[in-house]
Protein backbone atom coordinates (compact mmCIF):
# COMPACT_ATOMS: atom_id res chain seq x y z
CA UNK A 1 0.00 0.00 0.00
CA UNK A 2 1.51 3.38 -1.17
CA UNK A 3 1.74 6.23 1.40
CA UNK A 4 -1.09 8.33 -0.10
CA UNK A 5 -2.97 5.33 0.31
CA UNK A 6 -2.58 5.35 4.12
CA UNK A 7 -3.52 8.46 4.03
CA UNK A 8 -6.42 8.75 3.17
CA UNK A 9 -7.56 5.51 4.65
CA UNK A 10 -6.38 7.35 8.03
CA UNK A 11 -8.03 10.40 7.40
CA UNK A 12 -11.50 8.78 6.38
CA UNK A 13 -11.18 6.64 9.86
CA UNK A 14 -10.49 9.99 12.07
CA UNK A 15 -13.24 11.41 10.13
CA UNK A 16 -15.62 8.53 11.12
CA UNK A 17 -14.60 8.92 14.87
CA UNK A 18 -15.36 12.43 14.88
CA UNK A 19 -18.68 11.87 13.09
CA UNK A 20 -19.40 9.08 16.19
CA UNK A 21 -18.20 11.80 18.98
CA UNK A 22 -20.51 14.33 16.87
CA UNK A 23 -23.74 12.14 17.10
CA UNK A 24 -23.37 11.19 20.95
CA UNK A 25 -22.71 15.17 21.88
CA UNK A 26 -25.85 15.46 19.64
CA UNK A 27 -27.94 12.93 21.86
CA UNK A 28 -27.04 15.57 24.63
CA UNK A 29 -28.24 18.34 22.72
CA UNK A 30 -31.53 16.95 21.76
CA UNK A 31 -32.52 15.04 25.18
CA UNK A 32 -33.59 18.24 27.81
CA UNK A 33 -33.44 17.73 31.08
CA UNK A 34 -36.15 17.46 33.14
CA UNK A 35 -37.66 20.68 35.17
CA UNK A 36 -37.98 18.68 38.42
CA UNK A 37 -35.76 16.04 39.03
CA UNK A 38 -37.10 12.54 38.83
CA UNK A 39 -35.64 8.94 39.44
CA UNK A 40 -35.66 6.00 37.40
CA UNK A 41 -36.06 2.54 38.50
CA UNK A 42 -34.17 -0.15 38.00
CA UNK A 43 -33.66 -3.31 39.76
CA UNK A 44 -30.35 -5.97 39.63
CA UNK A 45 -29.59 -9.47 41.64
CA UNK A 46 -26.27 -9.55 43.64
CA UNK A 47 -23.05 -10.12 42.12
CA UNK A 48 -24.38 -8.34 38.74
CA UNK A 49 -22.92 -5.60 36.82
CA UNK A 50 -25.21 -3.07 35.41
CA UNK A 51 -24.53 0.37 33.58
CA UNK A 52 -26.21 3.60 34.54
CA UNK A 53 -26.23 5.96 31.29
CA UNK A 54 -26.53 9.90 31.95
CA UNK A 55 -29.34 10.88 29.11
CA UNK A 56 -28.99 14.54 29.58
CA UNK A 57 -26.94 17.04 30.53
CA UNK A 58 -25.71 20.94 29.32
CA UNK A 59 -24.03 21.53 26.61
CA UNK A 60 -21.49 23.40 28.22
CA UNK A 61 -20.50 20.69 31.01
CA UNK A 62 -17.66 18.77 29.68
CA UNK A 63 -17.52 16.13 32.78
CA UNK A 64 -19.93 14.49 34.52
CA UNK A 65 -19.89 13.72 38.16
CA UNK A 66 -21.69 10.83 39.88
CA UNK A 67 -23.11 11.01 42.93
CA UNK A 68 -24.46 8.27 45.53
CA UNK A 69 -26.90 8.39 48.33
CA UNK A 70 -28.65 5.90 50.51
CA UNK A 71 -31.94 7.62 50.94
CA UNK A 72 -32.84 10.83 49.44
CA UNK A 73 -32.32 13.57 51.59
CA UNK A 74 -29.45 11.80 53.35
CA UNK A 75 -26.79 14.20 54.88
CA UNK A 76 -23.76 11.38 53.47
CA UNK A 77 -23.18 12.13 50.07
CA UNK A 78 -20.57 9.96 48.19
CA UNK A 79 -18.48 11.09 45.22
CA UNK A 80 -18.20 8.51 42.58
CA UNK A 81 -15.92 9.95 40.11
CA UNK A 82 -12.12 11.86 39.70
CA UNK A 83 -14.30 15.11 38.69
CA UNK A 84 -12.74 14.71 35.25
CA UNK A 85 -15.06 11.97 34.35
CA UNK A 86 -12.39 9.24 33.23
CA UNK A 87 -12.37 6.44 35.83
CA UNK A 88 -11.61 3.43 33.85
CA UNK A 89 -11.38 0.41 36.17
CA UNK A 90 -11.76 -3.63 34.41
CA UNK A 91 -14.39 -5.95 35.62
CA UNK A 92 -11.66 -8.88 35.67
CA UNK A 93 -9.84 -6.53 38.66
CA UNK A 94 -13.07 -6.56 41.44
CA UNK A 95 -13.22 -9.10 44.18
CA UNK A 96 -16.36 -10.55 45.32
CA UNK A 97 -16.97 -7.96 48.45
CA UNK A 98 -14.73 -4.78 48.08
CA UNK A 99 -16.29 -1.91 48.52
CA UNK A 100 -17.90 0.26 45.83
CA UNK A 101 -15.73 2.77 45.62
CA UNK A 102 -13.22 0.57 43.90
CA UNK A 103 -15.99 -1.27 41.83
CA UNK A 104 -17.76 1.62 39.68
CA UNK A 105 -15.82 3.02 36.21
CA UNK A 106 -17.05 5.91 34.11
CA UNK A 107 -17.00 5.69 30.57
CA UNK A 108 -18.58 7.99 28.02
CA UNK A 109 -20.67 9.89 31.24
CA UNK A 110 -22.02 6.68 31.92
CA UNK A 111 -21.72 4.73 35.33
CA UNK A 112 -20.62 1.40 35.68
CA UNK A 113 -20.87 -0.52 39.08
CA UNK A 114 -19.20 -4.39 38.91
CA UNK A 115 -20.49 -6.90 41.12
CA UNK A 116 -23.06 -4.90 42.86
CA UNK A 117 -24.61 -6.20 46.83
CA UNK A 118 -27.42 -5.29 48.09
CA UNK A 119 -25.66 -2.52 50.35
CA UNK A 120 -25.16 -0.57 47.01
CA UNK A 121 -29.10 0.05 46.44
CA UNK A 122 -29.85 3.68 46.85
CA UNK A 123 -30.00 6.82 44.79
CA UNK A 124 -27.32 7.87 41.90
CA UNK A 125 -27.03 11.13 40.80
CA UNK A 126 -25.61 12.30 37.46
CA UNK A 127 -24.25 16.07 37.92
CA UNK A 128 -21.45 18.81 38.12
CA UNK A 129 -18.75 18.88 40.68
CA UNK A 130 -20.60 21.87 41.75
CA UNK A 131 -23.78 19.70 43.01
CA UNK A 132 -25.90 20.22 39.97
CA UNK A 133 -28.17 17.11 39.67
CA UNK A 134 -29.44 16.30 35.61
CA UNK A 135 -30.92 12.89 35.71
CA UNK A 136 -31.56 10.15 38.77
CA UNK A 137 -31.31 6.58 39.31
CA UNK A 138 -33.08 4.72 41.75
CA UNK A 139 -31.13 1.24 41.96
CA UNK A 140 -32.21 -1.96 43.91
CA UNK A 141 -30.12 -4.79 44.00
CA UNK A 142 -32.34 -8.11 45.15
CA UNK A 143 -29.98 -10.41 47.58
CA UNK A 144 -29.39 -14.01 46.16
CA UNK A 145 -29.70 -15.18 49.57
CA UNK A 146 -32.93 -18.05 50.05
CA UNK A 147 -33.40 -17.56 45.91
CA UNK A 148 -35.71 -19.57 44.52
CA UNK A 149 -35.45 -22.38 41.96
CA UNK A 150 -38.11 -24.09 39.89
CA UNK A 151 -37.60 -26.85 37.72
CA UNK A 152 -40.46 -26.78 34.85
CA UNK A 153 -39.27 -30.10 33.67
CA UNK A 154 -40.25 -31.15 36.95
CA UNK A 155 -44.22 -30.28 36.62
CA UNK A 156 -42.68 -27.06 38.99
CA UNK A 157 -44.38 -23.70 39.28
CA UNK A 158 -43.04 -20.18 40.02
CA UNK A 159 -44.14 -18.64 43.43
CA UNK A 160 -47.42 -17.47 43.35
CA UNK A 161 -48.65 -13.68 43.60
CA UNK A 162 -49.22 -12.09 47.10
CA UNK A 163 -52.04 -9.91 48.06
CA UNK A 164 -52.15 -7.62 51.05
CA UNK A 165 -55.31 -5.36 50.41
CA UNK A 166 -54.08 -2.92 47.84
CA UNK A 167 -50.72 -4.02 47.63
CA UNK A 168 -49.69 -6.64 44.91
CA UNK A 169 -46.41 -8.50 45.00
CA UNK A 170 -45.37 -10.76 42.06
CA UNK A 171 -42.02 -12.01 40.18
CA UNK A 172 -41.43 -10.38 37.08
CA UNK A 173 -38.91 -12.77 34.73
CA UNK A 174 -36.66 -11.93 32.44
CA UNK A 175 -36.18 -13.12 28.71
CA UNK A 176 -35.09 -17.12 28.69
CA UNK A 177 -31.39 -17.19 28.37
CA UNK A 178 -29.84 -18.99 25.52
CA UNK A 179 -29.04 -22.23 25.70
CA UNK A 180 -25.88 -23.47 27.51
CA UNK A 181 -24.89 -26.25 25.36
CA UNK A 182 -24.67 -27.30 21.88
CA UNK A 183 -25.31 -30.67 21.16
CA UNK A 184 -25.92 -32.00 23.66
CA UNK A 185 -28.55 -31.50 26.28
CA UNK A 186 -28.60 -28.47 27.72
CA UNK A 187 -30.14 -25.64 30.19
CA UNK A 188 -31.69 -22.94 30.44
CA UNK A 189 -33.37 -20.13 32.67
CA UNK A 190 -34.55 -17.08 33.25
CA UNK A 191 -34.03 -14.68 36.32
CA UNK A 192 -37.05 -13.38 38.26
CA UNK A 193 -37.47 -10.18 40.34
CA UNK A 194 -39.50 -9.07 42.76
CA UNK A 195 -42.09 -6.29 42.11
CA UNK A 196 -45.07 -4.53 43.49
CA UNK A 197 -47.91 -2.59 42.85
CA UNK A 198 -49.84 -0.18 44.87
CA UNK A 199 -51.11 3.48 44.56
CA UNK A 200 -49.31 4.64 47.61
CA UNK A 201 -46.11 5.25 45.99
CA UNK A 202 -43.79 8.48 45.39
CA UNK A 203 -45.08 10.12 42.42
CA UNK A 204 -41.12 11.39 42.17
CA UNK A 205 -40.16 7.69 40.91
CA UNK A 206 -40.39 6.80 37.25
CA UNK A 207 -42.79 3.83 36.66
CA UNK A 208 -42.40 1.46 33.58
CA UNK A 209 -46.32 0.65 34.36
CA UNK A 210 -48.59 2.41 36.10
CA UNK A 211 -47.86 2.47 40.09
CA UNK A 212 -45.31 -0.57 40.04
CA UNK A 213 -42.00 -0.46 41.03
CA UNK A 214 -39.35 -2.91 42.10
CA UNK A 215 -39.87 -4.24 45.82
CA UNK A 216 -36.68 -2.72 46.95
CA UNK A 217 -37.13 0.75 45.47
CA UNK A 218 -36.92 3.93 47.81
CA UNK A 219 -40.56 5.15 46.62
CA UNK A 220 -41.70 2.14 48.88
CA UNK A 221 -43.08 3.09 52.67
CA UNK A 222 -41.55 0.97 54.51
CA UNK A 223 -45.25 -0.36 56.20
CA UNK A 224 -45.44 -1.42 52.66
CA UNK A 225 -41.38 -2.76 52.65
CA UNK A 226 -42.34 -5.07 55.42
CA UNK A 227 -44.43 -7.21 53.98
CA UNK A 228 -42.91 -7.80 50.71
CA UNK A 229 -38.82 -8.91 52.41
CA UNK A 230 -39.98 -12.64 52.22
CA UNK A 231 -40.73 -12.67 48.61
CA UNK A 232 -37.41 -13.65 47.30
CA UNK A 233 -35.83 -13.79 43.71
CA UNK A 234 -36.54 -16.95 41.72
CA UNK A 235 -34.93 -19.10 38.78
CA UNK A 236 -36.72 -20.94 36.44
CA UNK A 237 -35.08 -23.73 35.00
CA UNK A 238 -35.97 -25.97 32.13
CA UNK A 239 -33.73 -28.26 29.68
CA UNK A 240 -33.20 -27.52 26.07
CA UNK A 241 -31.17 -28.71 23.07
CA UNK A 242 -29.64 -26.84 20.21
CA UNK A 243 -27.32 -28.21 17.35
CA UNK A 244 -24.03 -26.14 16.96
CA UNK A 245 -23.33 -23.64 14.45
CA UNK A 246 -20.04 -24.79 12.64
CA UNK A 247 -16.84 -22.91 13.09
CA UNK A 248 -13.96 -22.92 11.42
CA UNK A 249 -10.67 -22.27 13.69
CA UNK A 250 -7.88 -21.83 12.16
CA UNK A 251 -5.60 -24.33 13.50
CA UNK A 252 -3.42 -25.66 10.50
CA UNK A 253 0.24 -24.02 12.07
CA UNK A 254 -0.40 -25.32 15.16
CA UNK A 255 -1.28 -28.88 14.02
CA UNK A 256 1.69 -28.81 11.53
CA UNK A 257 4.51 -28.02 14.67
CA UNK A 258 2.61 -31.26 16.37
CA UNK A 259 2.55 -33.60 13.13
CA UNK A 260 5.91 -32.77 12.62
CA UNK A 261 7.48 -32.70 16.53
CA UNK A 262 5.83 -35.53 17.04
CA UNK A 263 6.75 -39.45 15.88
CA UNK A 264 5.57 -41.08 12.86
CA UNK A 265 1.36 -43.00 13.72
CA UNK A 266 1.42 -40.72 17.28
CA UNK A 267 -0.13 -37.65 16.94
CA UNK A 268 -0.08 -35.41 20.53
CA UNK A 269 -3.19 -34.32 21.89
CA UNK A 270 -4.44 -31.49 21.32
CA UNK A 271 -7.09 -29.70 23.40
CA UNK A 272 -10.32 -27.59 21.64
CA UNK A 273 -10.11 -25.22 24.11
CA UNK A 274 -7.54 -23.33 26.52
CA UNK A 275 -6.36 -25.77 29.56
CA UNK A 276 -5.65 -24.38 32.65
CA UNK A 277 -3.49 -26.27 35.19
CA UNK A 278 -4.22 -26.16 38.96
CA UNK A 279 -3.08 -28.51 41.81
CA UNK A 280 -4.89 -28.13 44.59
CA UNK A 281 -3.68 -29.79 47.99
CA UNK A 282 -6.12 -32.84 49.57
CA UNK A 283 -9.10 -31.32 51.93
CA UNK A 284 -8.70 -27.90 51.09
CA UNK A 285 -11.67 -25.85 49.13
CA UNK A 286 -11.90 -24.67 45.53
CA UNK A 287 -13.98 -22.25 43.59
CA UNK A 288 -13.81 -22.03 39.80
CA UNK A 289 -14.73 -19.15 37.46
CA UNK A 290 -15.58 -19.23 33.93
CA UNK A 291 -13.45 -16.78 32.00
CA UNK A 292 -15.62 -13.57 31.41
CA UNK A 293 -18.72 -14.64 32.49
CA UNK A 294 -21.41 -12.59 34.54
CA UNK A 295 -24.07 -13.42 36.73
CA UNK A 296 -26.89 -13.10 33.27
CA UNK A 297 -24.89 -15.07 31.66
CA UNK A 298 -25.43 -18.61 30.58
CA UNK A 299 -22.62 -20.69 31.77
CA UNK A 300 -22.49 -24.47 32.42
CA UNK A 301 -19.77 -26.90 33.63
CA UNK A 302 -18.69 -30.37 32.98
CA UNK A 303 -16.21 -32.69 34.50
CA UNK A 304 -14.74 -34.54 31.70
CA UNK A 305 -17.96 -35.96 30.12
CA UNK A 306 -20.31 -35.97 33.03
CA UNK A 307 -22.37 -32.83 32.31
CA UNK A 308 -23.25 -30.89 36.13
CA UNK A 309 -26.94 -29.37 35.56
CA UNK A 310 -28.07 -27.41 37.82
CA UNK A 311 -31.25 -29.75 38.80
CA UNK A 312 -28.18 -31.69 40.81
CA UNK A 313 -25.42 -29.03 41.23
CA UNK A 314 -27.30 -25.68 42.21
CA UNK A 315 -26.66 -24.04 45.79
CA UNK A 316 -29.67 -25.07 47.73
CA UNK A 317 -30.86 -27.77 45.99
CA UNK A 318 -29.41 -29.77 48.71
CA UNK A 319 -28.27 -28.63 51.92
CA UNK A 320 -25.12 -31.24 52.26
CA UNK A 321 -24.15 -30.54 48.90
CA UNK A 322 -20.10 -30.93 48.24
CA UNK A 323 -19.72 -29.66 44.80
CA UNK A 324 -22.38 -26.97 43.91
CA UNK A 325 -22.85 -24.10 40.93
CA UNK A 326 -23.71 -20.72 42.97
CA UNK A 327 -26.01 -18.13 41.55
CA UNK A 328 -22.89 -16.26 40.03
CA UNK A 329 -21.87 -19.31 38.08
CA UNK A 330 -19.11 -20.23 40.23
CA UNK A 331 -18.11 -23.57 40.24
CA UNK A 332 -17.30 -24.57 44.23
CA UNK A 333 -15.47 -27.76 45.21
CA UNK A 334 -15.68 -27.96 49.17
CA UNK A 335 -13.09 -30.56 50.56
CA UNK A 336 -11.46 -31.23 47.58
CA UNK A 337 -11.36 -35.67 47.27
CA UNK A 338 -8.90 -37.37 44.77
CA UNK A 339 -11.87 -38.33 43.01
CA UNK A 340 -12.12 -34.50 41.56
CA UNK A 341 -9.33 -35.03 39.23
CA UNK A 342 -9.96 -34.05 36.17
CA UNK A 343 -10.87 -31.38 33.21
CA UNK A 344 -13.58 -29.09 34.31
CA UNK A 345 -14.98 -27.65 31.08
CA UNK A 346 -16.89 -24.22 30.80
CA UNK A 347 -19.44 -23.44 28.63
CA UNK A 348 -20.48 -19.56 27.98
CA UNK A 349 -23.53 -18.76 26.14
CA UNK A 350 -23.54 -22.11 24.18
CA UNK A 351 -20.01 -22.09 23.52
CA UNK A 352 -17.26 -24.21 25.53
CA UNK A 353 -14.59 -21.65 25.70
CA UNK A 354 -12.08 -23.13 28.47
CA UNK A 355 -10.94 -26.05 30.39
CA UNK A 356 -9.25 -26.13 34.18
CA UNK A 357 -7.33 -29.83 35.04
CA UNK A 358 -7.12 -30.07 38.46
CA UNK A 359 -4.84 -31.98 40.26
CA UNK A 360 -4.99 -32.77 43.98
CA UNK A 361 -2.45 -34.38 45.93
CA UNK A 362 -1.61 -34.52 49.36
CA UNK A 363 2.16 -33.94 50.07
CA UNK A 364 4.02 -30.46 49.83
CA UNK A 365 3.76 -27.49 52.21
CA UNK A 366 0.27 -25.36 51.76
CA UNK A 367 1.03 -21.81 52.68
CA UNK A 368 -0.97 -20.62 54.84
CA UNK A 369 -2.57 -16.64 54.82
CA UNK A 370 -5.14 -14.61 56.24
CA UNK A 371 -7.20 -14.50 52.53
CA UNK A 372 -7.75 -18.01 52.45
CA UNK A 373 -11.12 -18.74 54.21
CA UNK A 374 -10.20 -22.70 55.28
CA UNK A 375 -7.03 -20.45 57.44
CA UNK A 376 -9.66 -17.42 58.77
CA UNK A 377 -12.01 -20.20 60.37
CA UNK A 378 -9.27 -22.18 61.77
CA UNK A 379 -7.48 -19.02 63.40
CA UNK A 380 -11.03 -18.10 64.56
CA UNK A 381 -11.82 -21.33 66.34
CA UNK A 382 -8.62 -21.23 67.83
CA UNK A 383 -9.24 -17.70 69.48
CA UNK A 384 -12.39 -18.80 70.33
CA UNK A 385 -11.16 -21.83 72.07
CA UNK A 386 -8.47 -19.83 74.08
CA UNK A 387 -11.12 -17.27 75.34
CA UNK A 388 -13.39 -20.08 76.35
CA UNK A 389 -10.91 -21.24 78.63
CA UNK A 390 -10.11 -17.91 79.60
CA UNK A 391 -13.54 -17.02 81.06
CA UNK A 392 -13.85 -20.53 82.17
CA UNK A 393 -10.87 -19.87 84.55
CA UNK A 394 -11.57 -16.14 85.44
CA UNK A 395 -14.92 -17.70 86.95
CA UNK A 396 -13.94 -20.59 88.99
CA UNK A 397 -11.63 -17.83 89.98
CA UNK A 398 -14.14 -15.12 90.90
CA UNK A 399 -16.59 -17.93 92.78
CA UNK A 400 -13.66 -19.02 94.87
CA UNK A 401 -12.96 -15.41 95.87
CA UNK A 402 -16.75 -14.36 96.50
CA UNK A 403 -17.24 -18.01 98.13
CA UNK A 404 -14.05 -16.79 100.65
CA UNK A 405 -15.35 -13.43 100.89
CA UNK A 406 -18.46 -14.31 102.40
CA UNK A 407 -17.27 -17.82 103.84
CA UNK A 408 -19.72 -19.65 102.51
CA UNK A 409 -17.44 -22.38 101.65
CA UNK A 410 -17.06 -25.47 103.65
CA UNK A 411 -13.55 -25.78 105.51
CA UNK A 412 -12.55 -29.36 104.45
CA UNK A 413 -9.61 -29.51 106.27
CA UNK A 414 -11.39 -28.71 109.54
CA UNK A 415 -13.63 -31.31 109.11
CA UNK A 416 -10.88 -33.71 107.85
CA UNK A 417 -9.05 -33.57 111.20
CA UNK A 418 -12.07 -33.80 113.68
CA UNK A 419 -12.98 -37.30 111.92
CA UNK A 420 -8.84 -38.28 112.56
Amino acid sequence: MSLAQTTVLLWAWGSLQAFEIVEKENIFQKTPCPAFLMFDNAAYLADMSFELPCHCKPEDVPAVVWYYQKHLGSSHTVVLTDFDGRVLTEAAHVRVGSSMLVRFSIRMFSLLVFRAQPEDSGLYFCGTRKGDYFYAYDVDIQSNEGMVATFRDRGQEPLPDEYYGNLHVFTTFWEWTPCDRCGVHGEQWRLGLCYLQNADLSPRYLKTLPNVVSCGSRAVPRKLWLKTRYHTPELLIQSCLVSCEKRHQIRKGVLTIYNYVSKVGSRPWLPQVPIQFHQQRLGHGLIISCPGARPEHAVAWDKDRQPLYRTQYLKGVNRSMRVFIDHGNHLHIRFTQLSDRGIYYCWRQGLRIAGFRLGVTSRGRYPASLSDPETRTAVELTLLGYLLITAIFVTIHLCRCCCYSFRCCPNFSTHTLLQL
